[in-house]
């Protein structure tokens, strides 16, 4: 399905792009898993615009290669749930304001690609017309196959479940080959590498040693569903300019939950 396809979109130069020349990407379709504080650069808080406009352009450059993209981004950079629920607020209404804070998040992402020139649909597992589409399957796949980006927001819609858990739900649901987990690390590590300077790099590690080990790649939740449906996970480091294309196009990068 990778052959000779155009790039021409509303705006844009007229472009074909000869995909043999490149390379053929090894995934047509994936899910691109974002944390909040990925947004935030070196900010404490917060959305980074020069920070999103460079992941937006990685996005782009995958984009135009045919590969189809749904993305789940956190909400982290502006209210996380969990954390301020140990705070004392109800954790069913901290989740729900943490969802609401993805929707910020995944709005800036949406004017970014647009920007140059990415059709982007926003949907929301929490209704907000004015914002962003109902979350719908079917729909879903279908902007997928036109071409346009995914971005899912406000989680799962239900409280008690983290993006994460979105991000391994939403990769299944639109039969996304890998879920590309976006970190602030070059991968898993025994140990956290930040607190433990002799940590050893795992460049692959099973579901179940995830789980046993107790590795903080992703919740529990999320790698059981994963597990249990045979979808990948790559773990790479997105603060490294052009690593999005790397993993997509099969090079050795980051780590592998298989």
């Amino acid at each position: 399905m990778f052959g000779r396809r155009s790039a021409n979109k509303p705006g844009r130069k007229d472009v074909t792009v000869e995909l043999e020349e490149v390379g053929a990407p090894k995934y047509s379709r994936v899910l691109l898993k974002l944390s909040g504080e990925a947004l935030m650069g070196d900010k404490g808080f917060g959305i980074d615009p020069q920070i999103v406009q460079r992941i937006a352009s990685e996005i782009q450059e995958v984009h135009d290669l045919g590969v189809e993209i749904g993305v789940v981004i956190g909400g982290g950079n502006i209210f996380r749930g969990l954390a301020a629920s140990a705070q004392g607020f109800d954790r069913v209404s901290a989740d729900h304001m943490g969802m609401l804070a993805t929707v910020v998040n995944a709005l800036a992402l949406q004017d970014a690609l647009e920007k140059l020139d990415v059709h982007t649909r926003v949907q929301s597992a929490i209704e907000m017309r004015q914002v962003a589409e109902m979350y719908i399957r079917r729909r879903a796949i279908r902007h997928l196959e036109k071409q346009r980006v995914v971005i899912f927001a406000a989680g799962t819609g239900n409280p008690y479940f983290s993006t994460d858990t979105t991000a391994a739900l939403r990769a299944m649901e639109i039969k996304a080959e890998v879920i590309l987990k976006a970190t602030k690390v070059d991968g898993i590590y025994s140990a956290d590498p930040v607190k433990v300077q002799d940590a050893t790099f795992l460049p692959k590690i099973s579901y179940i040693d995830v789980l046993t080990k107790e590795l903080m790649v992703m919740d529990t939740t999320a790698i059981s569903l994963c597990k249990d449906n045979n979808v990948p996970i790559i773990v790479f480091n997105i603060r490294t300019s052009g690593n999005i294309k790397r993993v997509i196009m099969g090079e050795t990068i980051g780590s592998m939950v298989y």
